[in-house]
């Protein structure tokens, strides 16, 4: 039986959620190993985890961006190097990363073919929407900080043969969809208090925030605030009036699929989120520079908004996955049997 490595990126909750839909469907295929490196998720994934590496996280600030200065702290280079050159990739008859780092880069050192699978890939292809102002150190870092040998990638759009439409986890496609009126809010990159002072300033909204920050349930006036919970979280989703996120890809995704009104916030000074917002931007899905004051008539115009985008995002992850061994298959066989 083949033995695939699994890497999935653990900075974040969107890489995870997607791996509880991959690993199954790799299971039934093959013997699978999964490996998780980063600090920042707050969704636990139902199966073994072989290898748990610190790997090289970001981590979000509170003013509306990646705070570089907790990045760098909490980065050990000197770690980071022993996880890399620890793993034994050379076990495996094929390593697929989901934006991991250390396999993407055991893979690279040991000469070891390693498939992208991942969102960042898709970002990364030329015919993938842009970000208005070009920056070419966050594309670099973006290419740089997973390398791969094939790259397959999941967007909003089919924009190239090697690009596919999201992944929809089946607990969101099996969710009961509802409208209990309420707008579900998940900014984990903002500071809880600058949330409840601009959401505060929309009177009549009923709103349930997800924070990173909160262990209990609070209630502010018109304002919940839930720490993160899968299942509440989805619950709330599936029965809201409307989505206001960050321009990551996984939550944008399942709002567009539950067919929600969706408002975004991309991160600041994060070139994939601002790829994203142009995506969506295209789309039709408004973007809220940031979480000031001064941007709240854009918020207020969209609560008045009934506008919501149709999309089709079929189950065919399985398909996909069989596609991308099959190619691996013949790709084996290919080099076998050369001089």
């Amino acid at each position: 039986m083949m033995k695939i490595l699994y890497a999935v990126q653990g900075t974040g909750n969107g890489h995870i959620c997607r791996a509880m839909d991959i690993i199954p469907i790799l299971q039934k295929k093959a013997a699978v190993d999964v490996l998780v490196s980063g600090t920042e998720a707050d969704v636990e994934l139902p199966f073994p985890v072989k290898y748990r590496f610190k790997g090289l996280s970001f981590v979000f600030g509170k003013k509306g961006g990646v705070d570089l200065l907790e990045t760098f702290r909490k980065s050990r280079l000197r770690k980071l190097l022993k996880e890399i050159k620890g793993l034994p990739v050379d076990e495996y008859d094929l390593v697929i990363s989901d934006f991991e780092p250390v396999a993407s880069w055991a893979c690279y050192l040991k000469n070891k073919p390693c498939i992208a699978l991942s969102h960042q890939a898709a970002v990364l292809n030329k015919n993938a929407p842009r970000a208005r102002h070009i920056d070419p150190v966050g594309k670099y870092i973006l290419k740089a900080y997973a390398p791969a040998s094939v790259s397959y990638g999941f967007h909003f759009k089919q924009y190239s043969e090697n690009i596919f439409t999201p992944v929809i986890r089946q607990q969101v496609r099996e969710a009961a969809v509802g409208n209990k009126g309420h707008y579900t809010v998940y900014l984990p990159a903002y500071n809880d208090r600058r949330i409840i002072k601009i959401l505060g300033q929309c009177k009549g909204i009923k709103w349930e925030v997800f924070s990173k920050h909160f262990k209990h349930r609070i209630g502010i006036d018109n304002i919940d605030v839930f720490p993160i919970n899968n299942n509440e979280f989805v619950n709330s989703m599936a029965s809201a009036e409307g989505i206001l996120c960050g321009a990551g890809f996984e939550t944008p995704a399942e709002a567009l699929y539950l067919g929600k009104k969706l408002l975004v916030i991309p991160m600041k000074s994060q070139f994939e989120q601002h790829c994203n917002a142009a995506a969506l931007k295209e789309m039709g899905v408004p973007v809220m520079k940031s979480l000031k004051s001064k941007h709240i008539d854009v918020l207020k115009d969209w609560l008045q908004s009934d506008e919501r985008i149709s999309v089709d995002y079929p189950d065919c992850t399985e398909r996909i996955i069989d596609d991308i061994l099959q190619k691996y298959l013949n790709m084996v066989k290919v080099f076998s049997v050369q001089p």
